[in-house]
């Protein structure tokens, strides 16, 4: 995918926060105590779509023309965006085409497929999404929307930061954010100029914290790491990310897989709630104490898709391994997932 013309920026953010705000309540945001100091969590987990991808794949499919809405769209997604532009795409009457991975949780793929989407497989690892979906438009057309390389979509990612400056009465000191391909934490970075940002990935995954620290698109190893956070591997960033969030954001820690099921089990003890593997990826650095926290901290709980059978195993402190779901070994529109 070639990057865009049109580049991410703070007005967009706003005004992405403004349409976004006309169709949904914001988040909640709680406080919490972490290691013995307070701070914040933003519960983007209790989105309809429960994840915070429902911001990006609203805003730019809300900003498509007459021509392109007619047209329809093509998302690459392993489950959370992939929801999020299907949800946008049936309020707006917007046909829409999920690529996704053939791995990912039953939940994701059920909930993607019962908003009305067609879903197209991918085996991951084997063959590069975006390679599937610009097939697909070369072919049926479309439009694509790209999980986190796509301006408009970094500014809906960012409206979540509006939200809680406004709910905080000031802008945070830091935002602490569970980081795939860098969509939210661009968002973020734009949105609250003033607001550190800390980009959380899972172990061997940390493509952005590799680039951001290189200066130039870092792609994962071959033999990368099998991993918890399904929502957190892209093989690599995308140059306008990668804009962003060069010499903005802090240096990207990494988290391992016991650190993210430690954080789903204080979540599920402490605020009741259920957040999915790649979700509390930003809560497992502060617990870990692999970032600073303070009063003005917001840690963003990014999503709580999470399949049922390794949640409870991971509550009931098993091993909760990779989520897998066995499905039709041929690539194709997928309507009953």
């Amino acid at each position: 995918m070639k990057d865009s013309i049109r580049k991410p920026t703070h007005a967009g953010v706003i005004a992405a926060a403004d349409s976004i705000a006309a169709i949904l309540p914001p988040t909640p945001l709680l406080p919490v105590e972490i290691n013995g100091t307070g701070c914040w969590v933003k519960a983007e987990n209790l989105q309809p779509i429960g994840a915070f991808k429902i911001r990006g794949g609203w805003w730019r499919l809300s900003c498509l023309t007459d021509d392109e809405r007619k047209g329809g769209v093509v998302a690459v997604s392993s489950g959370n965006h992939a929801q999020g532009v299907a949800w946008a795409a049936k309020r707006l009457g917007i046909a829409a085409t999920i690529v996704m991975p053939r791995d990912a949780p039953q939940v994701k793929l059920a909930n993607t497929s019962a908003l009305g989407a067609d879903i197209v497989l991918y085996e991951r690892p084997g063959e590069d999404r975006d390679e599937v979906a610009a097939r697909l438009i070369a072919e049926n057309g479309g439009t694509l929307v790209h999980a986190f390389g796509d301006p408009w979509v970094i500014e809906g990612q960012g409206s979540a930061g509006i939200e809680a400056t406004a709910q905080l009465g000031h802008a945070p000191s830091r935002f602490i954010v569970c980081c795939g391909g860098g969509g939210l934490a661009a968002g973020l970075a734009l949105g609250c100029p003033d607001s550190a940002i800390h980009v959380v990935e899972p172990e061997g995954w940390d493509m952005v914290g590799q680039a951001m620290a290189a200066g130039e698109i870092v792609h994962a190893a071959p033999d990368a790491p099998r991993t918890v956070c399904d929502a957190l591997q892209p093989n690599a960033t995308k140059a306008i990310n990668l804009k962003v969030l060069q010499g903005r954001a802090e240096p990207g820690v990494s988290v391992s897989d016991a650190e993210v099921r430690t954080a789903q089990r204080w979540a599920f003890a402490n605020l009741r709630m259920v957040i999915e593997p790649g979700g509390a990826a930003a809560l497992a650095a502060a617990l870990a104490g692999k970032v600073p926290v303070d009063a003005d901290t917001v840690i963003m709980l990014t999503g709580g898709n999470a399949d049922p059978a390794r949640f409870a195993e991971t509550i009931a402190g098993g091993d909760a391994s990779v989520d897998t779901v066995t499905l039709p070994t041929r690539s194709g529109n997928m309507t009953g997932a």
